[in-house]
């Protein structure tokens, strides 16, 4: 029995045109709010120390409550996701978090500014995953790794868009207006973003065939192909429930992508987002602090760059692996230097370090873990592996915590680097490529 609308194979015949970067700008647009958010901690949190606003201990609250937050809301918008629709999903969260930020920047007490940035991770783990799932059901196998690592590099300008404002607007202003221009700007966005359609393999998947045929219809009518005969009829494969992400094949592919993203996360919210507080301890200001910060974070947009070029060319298995193999080299060599006595090497090696981190942030997050399940469970299978990985970000503060109290940096990149060991092997020993594969290809091919 045929496939009665083949939207997989509809979607990827079609030439790039203004509806494709219709699609993107709307979704990146919330996308780097999201990233603004993720990474505005860094500064308002040294700022709210230096001011005694918060102290040690509550700082690491904040951080640890908004990956809770993010832990749920990956999880929760995997099974909304893919039961009521990537549309709706994608903007009842964009709707929390921009709410949340507002609230957050008239926080009276740190109390009230760690309950809002609970709020704002439910949102923000949302985002991320249904951001980048959304997107990947559009795009074409040939173009897809660099349409996906580009949303990563529009998530990612969030870093040096947070690195600027702070420079500016922090040592002046304090560190509210931060959060008044991400809930003004992802509200905005989220009216924007009504206009998005539906994803039609998801429509399809779900056996709303007229839909979906109308949908596709549409969509072609726009890019402008009514002459091009239609892909043969895909043939039918069994659809697979919630219970099948936990029997092989699936489950390896689970393991792979709950590890790489437990691994990435720790090694951004564990180490780059902690980047002001590991200076100031080391005897900058806080001006110097976030200066050095803003050059690091200019480095985040390179390695997002390398990563949209390097998972269509190179393949996604390798680049991942050649950047957790420079993360160790340049992990190394950082740590045996101190920012205040030597700082032309903490910016030249800590740029090439943050370089190969955010390589495999643009593959990892934007790219690998949503091509790797089948799109009737993409948004749950990717929602667990986000929910791990924004999990183990909820203990990692106080473990950088302590680290950083008993061994000071090169204990906190130790951590990172064995993290990085194991992220290898498992992507060598289970990970698929999925490069110039259809997703409905990738979603049946073997280890």
């Amino acid at each position: 029995m045929a496939s009665a609308v083949n939207a997989g194979a509809r979607l990827d015949r079609l030439p790039i045109s203004s509806f494709h970067y219709r699609i993107f700008w709307l979704i990146g647009a919330g996308m780097f709010f999201d990233g603004y958010d993720l990474y505005v901690a860094g500064g308002v949190l040294a700022s709210a120390i230096q001011t005694k606003f918060s102290t040690v201990p509550q700082n690491l609250q904040f951080l640890s409550l908004t990956f809770v937050g993010m832990t749920l809301g990956a999880l929760i918008t995997g099974f909304v996701g893919d039961k009521y629709g990537r549309r709706f999903t994608y903007q009842i969260n964009l709707l929390i978090f921009g709410l949340a930020s507002l609230a957050a920047a008239f926080a009276p007490t740190m109390g009230w500014l760690i309950v809002c940035r609970f709020i704002q991770g439910l949102g923000l783990g949302a985002e991320i995953v249904v951001g980048y799932s959304t997107l990947t059901e559009f795009v074409a196998p040939k173009t897809r790794g660099r349409w996906l690592s580009f949303m990563a590099f529009i998530v990612v300008a969030g870093f040096p868009a947070t690195a600027i404002l702070g420079y500016l607007i922090i040592p002046s202003f304090g560190w509210r207006p931060m959060f008044i221009i991400a809930g003004v700007g992802s509200l905005i966005v989220w009216y924007l973003r009504k206009a998005l359609p539906e994803s039609p393999r998801w429509l399809e998947s779900e056996g709303r065939t007229a839909e979906a045929e109308a949908l596709m219809t549409s969509i072609e009518a726009e890019v402008a192909l009514p002459t091009l005969p239609l892909p043969p009829p895909a043939p039918t494969v069994r659809q697979l429930s919630a219970a099948d992400m936990f029997k092989p094949p699936i489950l390896q592919r689970l393991i792979v992508g709950s590890w790489v993203l437990i691994t990435i996360n720790t090694l951004i919210f564990g180490f780059v987002i902690f980047l002001p507080q590991f200076f100031l301890r080391q005897g900058l200001t806080i001006t110097n602090s976030l200066a050095y910060t803003l050059v690091l974070s200019i480095a985040s947009l390179v390695g997002c760059a390398l990563g949209a070029w390097s998972s269509d060319a190179v393949g996604r298995r390798w680049s991942i692996v050649g950047a957790s193999v420079a993360t160790i080299v340049f992990g190394y060599i950082y740590a045996r230097f101190n920012a205040a006595s030597d700082p032309a090497t903490v910016l030249s090696v800590g740029f090439l370090l943050i370089v190969a981190i955010y390589v495999q942030t643009a593959i990892l997050f934007g790219v690998y873990t949503p091509e790797l399940f089948p799109t009737e469970i993409r948004l749950r299978a990717n929602g667990i592996c986000n929910t791990l990985g924004r999990g183990a970000t909820v203990i990692s503060p106080f473990i950088v915590g302590a680290l950083m109290a008993n061994y000071k940096l090169p204990g906190v990149v130790w951590l990172m680097i064995g993290l990085v060991v194991i992220q290898i092997i498992v992507v060598l020993a289970w990970g698929v490529e999925p490069r110039n594969r259809a997703l409905e290809d990738v979603a049946t091919a073997p280890a």
